[in-house]
């Protein structure tokens, strides 16, 4: 993933999105003057779109998974076999850490290759 970017996860888009999160005016201060494209991950999408739903409801989360799908508030980059492959090694080592499969993808796709 290319260093110019801002990778974004799901609690950082939950905390722009819902107006009673605790961290909901940072978050969208913050969103409002980065300088820099914004990027996500499809393993992301499925994430926040689930929690989306399950505590907001479809017609929050349709709307806004349409607006990433459409990479219209952000690049969608695709978790690639290779990033699995990593992430699966990230999961195994990190027993204590409590990282979530998703958690691991995402360190995957940034630290690339390593």
């Amino acid at each position: 993933m290319p260093q110019n970017k801002i990778f974004v996860d799901t609690s950082a888009w939950y905390a722009i999105i819902d107006k009673n999160d605790r961290d909901h005016a940072v978050a969208v201060t913050k969103i409002q003057v980065l300088d820099r494209p914004l990027v996500t991950s499809n393993y992301i999408l499925d994430e926040i779109l689930t929690l989306l739903k399950a505590k907001l409801g479809f017609t929050v989360a349709v709307p806004f998974g349409q607006k990433l799908w459409n990479q219209e508030i952000s690049a969608l980059v695709r978790i690639t076999e290779d990033d699995e492959e990593r992430a699966w090694r990230i999961f195994r080592q990190y027993d204590d850490k409590g990282f979530s499969f998703t958690d691991c993808t995402s360190f995957a796709l940034l630290n690339g290759a390593s």
